[in-house]
């Protein structure tokens, strides 16, 4: 998985020399970076902690790093926190990927450690620039929000005990919050490319639990025969689940997908802006009819939004890029519009009990445009993270939320089949059976998903 990482960063690199105003810059970035690929590749985990302890927290000269030592000293003393921030965090990357590929996890687990430490040195503590400009730097990166990212990636690949994945709610969506670094270009390719893999595998591990739970939940009466629930909905999620499979056949989700596509093909951008918002609007109302009032709401609201949509385009044909863009403004709309705070329309509609119409009028956007789910998954990164500091007996209305999402995108993924089935010998004569306590949820795998769950 991670093999490819090196080839691509060898282009990037190609790529930026190209286009880099200070060719010398980039040469002593390429030699650190070049002489960790080679101690990484050739010498013992122990030894290349060694050396990069060495390189980035003693800033002490050795007899094998005379010439990164030297090239690292050129960028300290430039006073380039940016620059100096992305060379560290690719350094880390770069040994972390390396060791993922020979499956050296200890290592891994070893560098973070290593960070830790330094960070909870007193020999960091508030460093001036001018005094000790190397301590300033490492202690800003120690700091930063790109440490951040890298705890949490090394968390959420080697650290899953129930212990840490009960710490804090947030991290039940570590898959969501990995997109923001994914998604950054200005991210080496080798942080992006792992968090990239790391995030479908944890989709992955996702769909399998709750594909088993969902299986052996309703076949066996020996609770200690069934799997752990990967949710936090307890025995509501197989009612949720029965909801989300019964919109099913001719009129199922892609069907519509399908031929809204079919149909807005050669329109003007000002008319499928108008069968966008039918389209979009259309079954929301299903699941909670009582509420129709707000959901009118919703529909008025989003109307107002599509009109002034790009309206200097309204002349001119729907194209895929204009698809895109208007499919990523109406999931701002939706969820946090000015990517700081959630949306006026995604509070409103949860304050009022609507997770499942939300996470429906989203699964409709990505099916008609695939390529805006790495844009919702960062939204979505984005709400969770503006709700972390909230203790989760305060924001449970929210997490219900990112729990109906993350099942019905999970329902509705590519590598999973679930089917409703009817059990006439199931059906009960009391008065408060609904229609679909009489069926059974059974779900299929594809290949892919169950090699992934028996390799991790």
């Amino acid at each position: 998985m991670f093999s490819s990482v090196l080839s691509q960063s060898r282009l990037a690199e190609k790529i930026s020399q190209q286009n880099q105003p200070n060719s010398y810059q980039w040469q002593y970035q390429a030699m650190l970076y070049q002489f960790l690929l080679e101690i990484v590749k050739n010498r013992k985990p122990a030894e290349v902690l060694l050396e990069f302890k060495r390189l980035f927290i003693d800033y002490e000269s050795s007899p094998t790093n005379l010439v990164p030592i030297q090239e690292l000293s050129e960028l300290v003393s430039s006073n380039n926190q940016e620059e100096y921030l992305h060379i560290l965090k690719r350094s880390c990357y770069i040994l972390i990927n390396n060791w993922e590929t020979t499956r050296n996890h200890n290592a891994i687990k070893e560098l973070d450690k290593l960070l830790s430490e330094a960070k909870n040195s007193q020999t960091l503590e508030s460093p001036e620039r001018d005094s000790n400009p190397h301590i300033y730097l490492l202690n800003k990166f120690l700091n930063s929000q790109d440490y951040d990212e890298l705890k949490l990636f090394i968390s959420a690949k080697y650290d899953l005990s129930p212990a840490t994945q009960k710490a804090h709610w947030s991290n039940r969506y570590s898959s969501y919050l990995l997109a923001p670094q994914y998604t950054n270009d200005n991210n080496p390719v080798e942080q992006r490319e792992a968090t990239k893999v790391l995030a479908e595998q944890l989709k992955n591990r996702f769909k399998f639990e709750l594909a088993m739970y969902t299986a052996r939940s309703q076949s066996t009466t020996n609770k200690q025969e069934i799997p752990n629930n990967p949710t936090s909905l307890g025995d509501q999620v197989l009612r949720l689940i029965k909801m989300i499979v019964a919109k099913r056949g001719s009129y199922s989700y892609e069907n519509l997908a399908n031929i809204f596509l079919n149909q807005t093909r050669s329109m003007k951008y000002k008319d499928f802006k108008f069968a966008l918002h039918k389209y979009l609007i259309s079954s929301t109302n299903n699941y909670q009819v009582k509420k129709k009032d707000l959901l009118d709401f919703l529909q008025q609201k989003l109307a107002n939004k599509l009109k002034c949509l790009y309206d200097e385009h309204n002349n001119e044909l729907l194209n895929d890029a204009l698809l895109l863009r208007s499919c990523n403004k109406v999931i701002d709309y939706l969820t946090i519009e000015d990517q700081q705070e959630p949306s006026e329309l995604f509070v409103l509609l949860l304050s009022q009990g609507h997770p499942l119409s939300l996470v429906i009028v989203l699964l409709k956007i990505v099916m008609i445009c695939p390529n805006a789910r790495s844009h919702l998954d960062t939204c979505i990164a984005k709400l969770i993270q503006y709700y972390t500091n909230y203790p989760e007996e305060e924001c449970k209305w929210v997490i219900n939320f990112f729990e109906v999402f993350n099942i019905t995108f999970a329902i509705h993924a590519d590598n999973v089949k679930y089917n409703l089935i009817k059990m006439g010998s199931q059906i009960g004569n009391e008065a408060s059976a609904t229609p679909l306590d009489g069926y059974r949820v059974f779900s299929q795998l594809q290949e892919d998903v169950i090699a992934m769950e028996q390799e991790d």
